[in-house]
């Protein structure tokens, strides 16, 4: 093996490593998730030296510069305030989703009116509608970090794959028996995976369109799936009150996550694929080893049902937002819970990319920014007139997103 370059990675903090071995180029990563500003450099470097034999004594100097780099991009302060920049009347019936590419220059909305739009975030311009659903575009997904192709799944029972930089419809992806209402390609943008009602996920070849496996075992409905960081499994959640970790090469389920009480709302693993979050409508969220599928811990504080689960870029926090008008942010060890109490319902939540801000939507028509650590409402962004569901932050965090069912999506800078 011959080194051939670094590459830096500022979300989460990490080093990717470019080599040849048998005359191939391939990638590996060194992640860095726990490093702080404060984190004393060498002994990270004694570390990675005890650990990675392509990192040679001739390249030690330039690891520090590294690490010294994103030091200082953990350093920098965060004190952005937003502003509306544009509001886009995006369609004539309610928006259902809205999603960044990688690197935040285009977004994509889902609507009731069976149609998924691209926008170029600078502008606002639409640049392409995506028109061939026969119902509702529930689901939409970039296939990250690549950004050159979109997927859309609808309640047409269909999956669509596009060209986001023509609007071409590459494959239509039939085999679903009743709604598609998730969707997900997997890190290597060579799968889409997609979740139904008929109680089965299914994987699709991106290049040929063909159907790759069938995932059955739930006995109803899946509403969330989820690949993990290295994409060779994928969790499934369902009304069945179970959580289903699958490999992905063989399509043969590998866990059941058994212990709810309740339907699933949300499953996603953290970065480093060592740990699930779950949550129900039970009104808990529920922590799982990944690699023996058993839970470690349930976190509590919420009165009503969990809706939305998520962790920060790091996978060192999970937030949840429940119906009960709080949102919840737990130290994902389970020795730190804090709560925030606030007047509004908080539906759907996302962290920035620093992990220094936490984004809700809710139904009282507004999103707002929070710290994740003291509960403190940093901000609210106001001027929907109906209730925001879905919002996103570009790769920078300085940008924001929200749809709502105005029928609007608006841009915040």
């Amino acid at each position: 093996m011959r080194l051939k370059r670094f590459l830096l990675r500022y979300y989460p903090p990490g080093i990717i490593l470019e080599y040849e071995q048998h005359g191939n180029i391939k990638n590996k990563s060194i992640d860095l998730l726990d490093l702080k500003p404060e984190t004393d450099i060498d002994a990270v470097m004694d570390e990675i030296m005890s650990k990675e034999p392509l990192i040679t004594p001739s390249r030690l100097e330039q690891v520090r510069q590294l690490i010294q780099r994103l030091q200082e991009k953990l350093a920098q302060s965060d004190d952005h305030k937003f502003y509306l920049f544009k509001v886009l009347r995006a369609h004539i019936l309610p928006l259902t989703n809205v999603a960044f590419n990688k690197s935040g220059s285009m977004f994509i909305t889902g609507s009731y009116d069976r149609t998924c739009k691209v926008w170029e975030t600078a502008s606002g311009e639409e640049l392409h509608t995506l028109e061939g659903h026969r119902n509702v575009v529930y689901a939409i997904a970039f296939n990250n970090p690549y950004g050159d192709k979109i997927a859309t799944g609808s309640f047409d029972k269909t999956c669509k794959l596009w060209s986001s930089e023509t609007g071409k419809c590459y494959h239509t992806f039939r085999g679903h028996t009743a709604e598609i209402v998730c969707i997900s390609f997997n890190p290597q943008s060579t799968l889409v995976a997609t979740g139904s009602m008929d109680t089965t996920a299914k994987l699709w070849d991106v290049q040929t369109g063909a159907e790759v496996s069938t995932l059955s075992g739930h006995s109803a409905e899946i509403i969330s799936l989820s690949f993990n960081t290295t994409g060779d499994q994928i969790i499934t959640g369902s009304f069945d009150h179970t959580v289903s970790v699958w490999d992905v090469r063989s399509g043969k389920r590998i866990h059941t996550l058994i212990g709810h009480r309740g339907e699933i709302s949300s499953a996603q693993f953290n970065y480093d694929c060592s740990l699930i979050a779950t949550g129900s409508m039970d009104k808990t969220c529920k922590i799982w080893d990944s690699s023996v599928g058993q839970c470690v811990g349930t976190l509590r504080g919420h009165d009503d049902e969990i809706l939305d689960v998520v962790f920060d870029y790091t996978g060192q926090y999970v937030a949840t937002a429940s119906a009960d008008s709080k949102y919840v942010s737990h130290k994902h060890s389970v020795n730190k819970t804090r709560t925030t109490h606030v007047d509004y319902t908080g539906q759907y939540l996302t962290f920035n990319p620093q992990g220094t801000k936490l984004l809700t939507a809710s139904a009282d028509k507004t999103a707002r920014l929070w710290n994740p650590l003291t509960g403190e409402c940093l901000q609210v962004l106001e001027g929907h007139t109906d209730e925001i569901f879905s919002c996103a932050f570009n790769y920078e965090g300085k940008t924001i997103i929200t749809g709502s069912k105005d029928n609007t999506c608006r841009i915040w800078q």
